[in-house]
């Protein structure tokens, strides 16, 4: 892999749209891009944690800390959806659909503020605007993405080291939990899923503690790209060959630690491979 850029401390939530790269910076409270040319921080007062792009082109964010979806004016983001009724803790990452439906994750707890663990959820935004709860019961709810043509949809279990499916209703409701793939088998026990990206020959799944990413199917590792010392966070492809990765650097301290002290620091590395598009 090869540095693509630098300058985050903890890099997010990477998407790919129209030749640009946008990615939430959750410890440096910025959004990061190279979409008007040279690749630049914009410094926010509300952070987002997951992006996604609505199929009008505008870009979205889950306001990590403000139980909201925003909306990208240019400047800030300002309130596309409202979760203060169904939302619990912070917000994580975020998936969308061709239709313009939205999931992210519900957190559940803040871990950065020291809080107890407590099961998470995922919160569905209907295109009309409407704020449901998808799912109940997700252990650290992390990366989302869509499979099988968006029947499926798969969220990255932190805590349980897993990737979960669970099948679309029409009505978007979550349905027939299953696991989809043991990291801590398929990877190795320190493999705790963060980001992950589907493709058409399987996922990447950006592994943490894992300085792993892998790219699996259902219950099969296909192939894995080791790290070295540093910890992928989160991953994206371009619809073609390259994938982006987020790599971040601890400064020799443990993870809690390092993220406690904002000792990060966040590269985007590039990754050429044959089996980074989109899912189809």
């Amino acid at each position: 892999m090869k540095t693509y850029a630098a300058g985050m401390r903890w890099g997010e939530g990477p998407r790919w749209q129209r030749g640009a790269l946008w990615l939430s910076d959750t410890q440096g409270g910025k959004l990061w891009t190279d979409h008007d040319g040279p690749w630049r921080g914009i410094p926010l007062d509300a952070v987002p944690n997951g992006l996604w792009f609505l199929p009008d082109g505008r870009l979205v964010g889950a306001m990590m800390h403000e139980r909201r979806i925003g909306v990208w004016t240019g400047e800030r983001f300002a309130t596309y959806a409202d979760l203060s009724a169904v939302a619990t803790g912070p917000l994580g990452d975020m998936v969308g659909d061709p239709h313009g439906n939205l999931y992210v994750d519900d957190v559940g707890f803040a871990a950065h503020a020291g809080e107890p663990p407590r099961p998470g959820r995922l919160v569905r935004v209907a295109a009309d605007g409407s704020v449901g709860v998808a799912t109940e019961d997700v252990e650290f709810p992390n990366g989302l993405a869509f499979v099988d043509e968006g029947r499926t949809l798969l969220v990255a279990e932190t805590a349980r080291q897993r990737l979960t499916a669970f099948t679309v209703a029409d009505d978007g409701a979550l349905t027939d939990r299953r696991t989809y793939a043991d990291l801590a088998r398929l990877v190795g026990g320190d493999a705790r899923p963060d980001g992950i990206w589907a493709t058409r020959d399987g996922v990447w799944v950006a592994t943490t503690t894992g300085h792993t990413v892998a790219l699996v199917r259902e219950n099969e590792l296909v192939t894995s790209v080791d790290t070295g010392a540093l910890l992928p966070i989160a991953c994206c492809g371009d619809g073609g060959n390259r994938l982006f990765v987020t790599l971040a650097d601890a400064q020799g301290l443990p993870l809690g630690e390092a993220l406690a002290a904002k000792a990060m620091r966040t590269t985007v590395a590039l990754l050429q491979t044959a089996k980074a598009g989109n899912a189809g």
